[in-house]
């Protein structure tokens, strides 16, 4: 078989799978059906969007846990009851399935993550000009990032202070998130005067007054996030009919609002 046709064949059973679940009436399987998303917490506020939309054109619940990949990664291997992964990092799903936790042909990366210096609107300092400067200042006593253990926000964030060579300038002042929601909140709250976060949180309702200046993309490893379908999913039509949503023109649509960056549509 041609590459086309295999594409045409492949794009035809997505657009079959999903209109078998948006068609469902609502008093013959839809209605009452519930998918248990884990998700990493850059998506607080994408995923509150995403499981809304899918909601409304299915009558399907979507019931997102939010937290670290890298705790997920590791709820999922001691049966946390799940039915789908959206990891900030790829390699956390791509693990799952090799290891048989996973339906490997579900594998995908959907976003990439983004990620800014942030500090409030009336801190001293001015990070859309200053850049790196700004977390040299004597105000910014405390810098929060997520823990780069198991946080790929976190691990990020020391690569780009590495490259950019002032990590060790900085280090003392760091401070850790156990995911980067709750960085976000430790600079948003004052306990830190600073933070390098995910462009997504910092763009939401709560964040998005203060000052922020984009970390250039070149300056650490891309931020490749993935999603799959888990083998102890109980409804797994449901499950893959919201990944095949969140990889739609619309979903992706939703994501690039979020502030993620949407790379060509594959399949790891």
């Amino acid at each position: 078989m041609s590459r086309g046709k295999a594409v045409s064949r492949k794009c035809l059973n997505v657009f079959l799978l999903i209109i078998s679940i948006f068609l469902l009436p609502r008093d013959l399987g839809a209605q009452g059906q519930e998918i248990r998303v884990a998700a990493a917490a850059d998506l607080n506020f994408a995923m509150a969007d995403l499981s809304g939309q899918f909601e409304m054109q299915t009558g399907i619940k979507v019931n997102v846990t939010s937290g670290s990949s890298g705790n997920f990664f590791s709820q999922i291997q001691n049966g946390a009851p799940f039915d789908l992964f959206f990891s900030a990092d790829i390699e956390y799903p791509r693990k799952l399935a090799a290891a048989g936790f996973a339906e490997p042909e579900t594998l995908r990366e959907y976003a990439l993550g983004r990620i800014v210096v942030w500090v409030p609107a009336g801190a001293k300092v001015d990070v859309a000009t200053q850049g790196w400067s700004a977390l040299l200042d004597i105000s910014v006593q405390k810098i929060a990032i997520a823990n780069p253990e198991h946080a790929p926000y976190g691990r990020a964030a020391v690569a780009a202070l590495q490259k950019a060579g002032i990590y060790e300038q900085v280090k003392a002042k760091l401070v850790y998130g156990e995911n980067i929601s709750q960085a976000a909140q430790f600079v948003q709250s004052g306990n830190a005067q600073a933070g390098i976060i995910a462009l997504s949180l910092a763009i939401s309702p709560g964040m998005k007054e203060g000052k922020i200046w984009e970390i250039p993309a070149e300056t650490y490893p891309p931020i490749e996030q993935g999603a799959v379908v888990l083998k102890s999913a109980k409804n797994k039509n449901a499950a893959r009919a919201f990944l095949e949503f969140v990889s739609s023109p619309a979903g992706r649509k939703i994501l690039e609002e979020h502030g993620f960056a949407i790379s060509a549509p594959k399949q790891p």
